[in-house]
């Protein structure tokens, strides 16, 4: 792909000729058209085109979360590219076609903000998941103000519940989990600074299943 400053007429979005033009973070580009094939796709394409597909489907349901919490990684690319490339070669096992993603392995946020002390997740009365951590402001860059993001995924569903929540100093906070009753969850606990330009890495905090 080519860069180019200004071209012939300035810069162009679309299809010419053989030539697609386009912007992408304020920088302007030039690349071929893919030439059409009747190849059959090698077991590796397949391979990997099955592991996006599976990494992909997980992502999407906390899109809205790691837009935010991978920023710090997204080196001109997008947060949720960011957090792709990162939990792509981290968290896939399996053998082509039954890709499973294991969870423990997963981040759903990654920064250098110190993440609490001990963080843990438990299963609360009244369908509630209950993180706790040991307060450490003072630690780096941690400070009291600093608030929890905290994220519940059920697999049966593809589905995910995410929040910013209370600051870093109370020690603990509490996710309401109704909507996943009967079902496996997974959880994990970050945190991100006040004025959310600082990001710790996620911890992952266990699985629970949900009473029905």
């Amino acid at each position: 792909m080519a860069r180019f400053s200004k071209g012939i007429l300035g810069p162009f979005s679309g299809g010419v000729g053989t030539v697609i033009g386009g912007t992408w973070k304020g920088i302007s580009y030039m690349r071929s058209k893919p030439l059409p094939t009747d190849r059959e796709p090698s077991i590796k394409q397949l391979e990997q085109r099955e592991k996006f597909k599976v990494m992909v489907r997980f992502l999407r349901t906390i899109t809205g979360l790691v837009t935010v919490t991978f920023k710090d990684s997204a080196i001109q690319m997008s947060g949720f590219n960011a957090a792709f490339k990162y939990n792509i070669n981290s968290v896939i096992t399996g053998s082509y076609p039954d890709y499973e993603i294991v969870f423990e392995n997963v981040l759903v946020s990654r920064g250098d903000l110190p993440n609490g002390i001990n963080p843990a997740a438990a299963m609360g009365q009244g369908a509630q998941i209950l993180f706790s951590w040991t307060p450490n402001t003072g630690t780096g860059k941690a400070a009291d103000t600093d608030k929890t993001v905290k994220v519940v995924y059920c697999p049966g569903r593809n589905q995910a519940i995410f929040d910013f929540g209370v600051g870093r100093n109370t020690g603990g906070d509490q996710i309401a989990v109704a909507a996943f009753a009967g079902e496996t969850v997974h959880t994990w606990l970050g945190f991100i600074s006040e004025n959310a330009k600082s990001i710790a890495t996620s911890v992952y905090t266990g699985s629970f299943t949900i009473p029905g």
